[in-house]
């Protein structure tokens, strides 16, 4: 009998409890390996082997604790979410345990762990992308948002290096009222707060400044070879609980140039909005998998177990795109119970990912 594939998630969010699940659907069996400083984490209970991590000051001690952690445990793969470019800049002595490592290469990652950098390659390299600027202080900041308002547009801002919308908000110059205290908190900030909290603040505050582009939102989950050739794309179109899936060029190839020009490998989720005249511009990229990428299953792609198969040196069998079910369907809330494989008791974990295909799609 073949001896389980022995694969470790570090740190990850609550979502990859689905990614542990297609990766229970590879081709060959797989033991699990999930470590959290939280020991609520889900992805600790839906792991064959959950694990408390130490928190620990740097990445440099990170990445020794994930080296000894990898030899202990005899970790075939390794998929890091924390401290991803200090674990990628070490990846021989990983490949020296037997540890394949299922990550970018670590030009790619450090370039797009500032989403300055990023945006500037990406303009260099001709792909669209929305106007936007830089600012470290308030008279950047002011002459950026004056800039993207005379187009008649209105400004927004996250910092230049974050994930998952941290830091987002919306620039107003309305003043603050009663009426901001009623209804739900939402991420709109006063123009003249802001730049107050930068004119007294003694340390640069790295922003990006953008016109605000709703939705929807077109999130293209890629696979690469290591040397980064796209294997398989497909996107995700987001408008508020209703998704559907495209393969739209207009989307997979700009996703397809980048991911191929800067050798971003393995998985990465690369995402659109579109311009007022829509055009679609790329908004962000990640260069890890995204939170909703196990819903590719509901077109038939598992790209869990094809970075697996990838990782151990296979080729990975992918269904070519005419064969794609590109339906529609609807995220919605729900309890799930999630029984450790530890402990015979579950462990119950909200989880705000379940899929219902929508009629169109049945």
């Amino acid at each position: 009998m073949t001896a389980p594939v022995r694969v470790w998630l570090n740190r990850t969010y609550a979502e990859n409890v689905f990614f542990i699940e297609l990766l229970r659907s590879a081709p060959r069996p797989v033991h699990v390996l999930a470590t959290h400083v939280d020991p609520d984490s889900p992805v600790l209970a839906a792991a064959d082997l959950g694990l408390l991590e130490p928190d620990l000051p740097s990445a440099e001690s990170y990445v020794e604790f994930a080296l000894e952690f990898c030899a202990r445990h005899r970790v075939d793969v390794f998929l890091p979410r924390l401290h991803q470019l200090a674990i990628s800049l070490r990846r021989r002595e990983f490949e020296a345990l037997g540890t394949a490592l299922i990550c970018p290469p670590a030009p790619a990652i450090a370039l797009f762990d500032s989403k300055a950098e990023g945006y500037r390659a990406l303009d260099a390299a001709g792909l669209p992308t929305p106007l936007w600027r830089h600012a470290d202080t308030a008279a950047q900041l002011l002459v950026a948002v004056e800039e993207i308002e005379a187009t008649g547009a209105t400004a927004c801002l996250k910092p230049a290096s974050g994930a998952g919308g941290e830091g987002f908000r919306i620039l107003t110059r309305e003043p603050f009222s009663l009426r901001r205290l009623a209804g739900y908190v939402d991420a709109r900030v006063q123009l003249d707060l802001v730049l107050a909290a930068l004119m007294s603040s003694t340390a640069p505050a790295d922003l990006l400044v953008m016109p605000y582009l709703s939705g929807p939102e077109v999130s293209v989950d890629c696979l690469a070879d290591q040397d980064g050739r796209l294997l398989a794309a497909v996107g995700r179109t987001k408008q508020g609980r209703r998704r559907s899936f495209t393969v739209d060029p207009c989307y997979l190839e700009p996703a397809r140039r980048l991911v191929e020009q800067f050798g971003v490998g393995h998985l990465s989720n690369v995402q659109f909005r579109h311009e007022p005249d829509g055009r679609p511009v790329i908004l962000d990229i990640n260069t890890r998998p995204s939170g909703g990428l196990h819903q590719l299953r509901l077109c038939g792609l598992n790209l869990p177990a094809a970075a697996l198969e990838l990782a151990l040196g296979s080729r990975p069998l992918l269904p070519p795109a005419a064969e794609l079910a590109l339906g529609e369907y609807t995220l919605v809330s729900g309890v799930q119970a999630v029984l450790p494989r530890q402990s015979a008791a579950p462990a119950l974990e909200r989880l705000d990912e379940a899929l219902l295909p929508t009629a169109a799609a049945r």
